[in-house]
């Protein structure tokens, strides 16, 4: 019998759905691992962490480093972090949410655990479909935003699992006819180089989400923050618990920063060996590979991308099948990884289709 609340009655449980294979392609993640690069800053930095103490120095230094990272005149008390993105997501929902037809509009198809997170706290979930060529009407988009019952407006950029760039002009359209809270999800920042941080003291009611997942390299850190305007922030805060990122996880990530540039040179390699890829599976008539401004490549092989999946698998490969929405019937979506990964996967789609 469930004793909660009736809607999680017909809720999802919520699982990650991935083969655990050699060559990890399928989750975006770094093929970079912090402890074994920074081992010996890390070890510095634990020395001097109380963990018997709820409050630490470390808290205000990591302000201060994300703060400085981010730029554009932002300051600390425009941020805020937790355990990953999705924690930040959670928070964000449930500051928005205010009637059972409360609701937030999203673009599809776009990250899933928008509707996952989103259906924790009892918040409905609207999608507006991209067109075949992934554009959308912003004056469909601002109809439904502005709605009575639509709390909130999310903005994937880089879109996920898409991978392209939401045009400018766009986004500038609907932040300057609307007063909602919108969400511009910038997890891929660092590979797309495109932020709306610079954006903040003109339109106020954008709040960003990024991680450290991606390009820094910390997955299982789980480790994202929020920047906004000190209001929005302090608003949101009044949602969060008082001690919600313990004390290890903030000195790993200070530590990250505080030595970028070796991530910022990995982000960098990964750019270049996604245009590599990009191009070779260009070469093959029967792949649509799609163009991306983050670290995967989103492609299809048609009728023949089930078979490749399961190929891949039994070469030890995963990657990830993105094919939930219409749009996407029959996509794949791979991480640009090291080389041998990368040297992996390739080989593979070679092979199946002189197979086919």
């Amino acid at each position: 019998m469930n004793i909660f609340r009736n809607d999680l009655n017909t809720k999802p449980d919520i699982k990650v759905a991935v083969q655990v294979k050699k060559y990890m392609m399928s989750l975006n993640e770094s093929n970079l691992n912090p402890i074994n690069s920074l081992s010996d800053k890390l070890n510095e930095t634990f020395k001097n962490v109380q963990l018997n103490r709820y409050v630490s120095d470390v808290t205000v230094q990591l302000k201060r480093e994300l703060a400085d990272y981010v730029g554009h005149g932002v300051k600390e008390s425009q941020i805020l972090f937790g355990n990953g993105v999705d924690d930040m997501l959670y928070f964000l929902f449930t500051a928005v949410r205010t009637f059972k037809t409360s609701y937030a509009l999203s673009l599809a198809p776009s990250y899933f655990d928008y509707k996952t997170y989103s259906g924790s706290v009892g918040l409905e979930m609207e999608f507006l479909d991209f067109n075949q060529d992934f554009n959308f009407s912003v004056d469909d988009y601002l109809e439904r935003l502005n709605s009575q019952n639509c709390e909130l407006g999310i903005i994937c950029n880089p879109n996920n699992p898409t991978g392209h760039l939401i045009p400018d002009k766009k986004i500038i359209n609907i932040l300057q006819k609307t007063t909602k809270p919108i969400l511009i999800d910038e997890t891929y920042f660092e590979f797309s180089g495109k932020t709306f941080v610079d954006m903040i003291k003109e339109f106020p009611n954008i709040i960003i989400s990024r991680s450290f997942s991606k390009s820094f390299s910390a997955a299982g850190l789980r480790f994202g923050y929020i920047v906004s305007s000190e209001e929005n922030c302090i608003f949101l805060n009044r949602v969060m618990p008082v001690f919600n990122c313990g004390i290890l996880t903030q000195s790993i990530a200070l530590t990250i920063l505080q030595n970028k540039s070796l991530f910022i040179e990995n982000n960098n390699k990964i750019v270049s060996s996604k245009e590599e890829m990009y191009n070779e599976m260009k070469k093959y008539s029967e792949v649509t590979v799609y163009q991306s401004y983050t670290n995967f490549l989103t492609f299809s092989l048609g009728e023949m991308s089930s078979d490749f999946y399961n190929y891949l698998l039994d070469n030890d490969i995963s990657i990830r099948p993105v094919g939930a929405h219409p749009l996407l019937k029959n996509h794949l979506r791979v991480t640009v990884c090291d080389d041998d990964s990368n040297k992996a996967f390739l080989t593979a789609l070679s092979t199946f289709l002189r197979k086919e």
